[in-house]
């Protein structure tokens, strides 16, 4: 036996203890869950795992290792937490439009044990969280082309038992896709949402393809599935074009390759405990200031005084008062981020402020680092 097979037979000996021990340690996660649902305790609570994780990271003797073990902890936490709201039956997540929409794609990744259930609007996502009809609900929140998702914005404004549990960060790559024989040449319209056509625009031009609106991506992908149409295409994803059988003729057909949008999660404000602050989170604030000349410029300086980076800034037109407008601001939290340090920022920014409110910390990336 030589030295590769030596290590991969010890190996497979540790996995063989190790998958002895995720038994054990569900069992035990149940008897946690049985505990949450009789005394109503939410199924995160962030300041235990975060003691758990420093805790944990710091019984490994090699500095060199912990950073890994920590992300390998904090993936079993999260399996942990998902197994907890099955148990519990805590676990349904919101989205808009229709399975393979990226917005089902984004929960997918996010919430990969969740029952995903569908809903019409971005408002009856936001219902169905308040009613607790759903644990989660996934939104659009920004895209790196497009800019804001103004109305989802509006919607959390408007909805304080709403608050912002994670933000995560999906490519977006739209391909052409068709029914199984059909060939490019013999492609005469392509149908998707409007957006993704204009992204997709130089493409289309290039081939001569008619381009006609459709509801959204995924729904196009779900029509020329049906059709049986084999002049008809669909720009959507890979993802739809498995979900629905379709077979990928051009991949990466927007144009720009950048494409970004951003999600987040949102849950009901007193359904799960706060995410504390610490360095690298963010923090998420809602605030409208009198209009006078140097409210706005005095809320931004004292947050550059308390140490928080402001990422973004963003503005809108406030509900019922023309030409009055309500602030988003998202903020990094510094390498002393306490929670006492967030909390001395918000005691200064009321006091300056009309209103101001935490909207939401929490943790940013791609979507498939960090499940909830």
């Amino acid at each position: 036996m030589d030295q590769l097979q030596q290590a991969r037979a010890q190996i497979d000996a540790i996995d063989a203890q190790m998958a002895a021990l995720f038994e054990q340690r569900m069992q035990a996660v149940g008897q946690v869950a049985q505990y949450k649902a009789a005394t109503g305790k939410p199924v995160f609570d962030p300041a235990r795992e975060d003691a758990v994780l420093d805790k944990n990271t710091a019984r490994l003797q090699d500095e060199a290792l912990r950073p890994y073990y920590r992300r390998f902890l904090q993936q079993a936490m999260a399996v942990s937490r998902a197994y907890q709201r099955q148990l519990l039956g805590r676990d349904v997540a919101a989205y808009q439009g229709v399975q393979g929409a990226w917005s089902h794609i984004a929960l997918c990744r996010l919430l990969p044990f969740a029952k995903a259930r569908a809903y019409a609007t971005w408002a009856d996502v936001c219902d169905a969280v308040e009613a607790g009809d759903a644990q989660y609900g996934v939104l659009p929140f920004e895209n790196s082309n497009a800019g804001d998702v103004s109305t989802v914005m509006d919607l959390l404004y408007a909805r304080p038992g709403l608050t912002v549990a994670r933000m995560a960060d999906l490519p977006i790559r739209q391909d052409l896709l068709a029914l199984p024989g059909a060939t490019l040449a013999g492609i005469r319209t392509v149908i998707s949402h409007q957006q993704a056509l204009a992204q997709s625009s130089p493409f289309l031009k290039s081939h001569d393809l008619a381009a006609r609106p459709w509801g959204n991506t995924a729904d196009a992908a779900r029509h020329v599935a049906e059709s049986g149409d084999r002049t008809l295409a669909a720009i959507a994803s890979a993802q739809t074009a498995e979900l629905y059988g379709l077979q990928i003729l051009v991949k990466g057909v927007n144009e720009d390759g950048d494409n970004t949008t951003r999600f987040l999660v949102v849950t009901r404000t007193d359904a799960a405990a706060p995410l504390p602050p610490a360095p690298g989170r963010r923090l998420a604030l809602l605030f409208t200031v009198d209009h006078k000349p140097g409210k706005l410029a005095t809320v931004i300086r004292l947050i550059g005084e308390q140490g928080f980076n402001m990422e973004n800034i963003k503005s809108r037109p406030l509900p019922h008062v023309p030409f009055e407008y309500y602030f988003y601001v998202q903020l990094v939290c510094p390498e002393q981020g306490t929670p006492a340090r967030c909390g001395a920022l918000l005691q200064s920014l009321e006091e300056v402020c009309r209103t101001v409110r935490l909207l939401g910390v929490f943790e940013t990336g791609p979507a498939e680092e960090a499940p909830l």
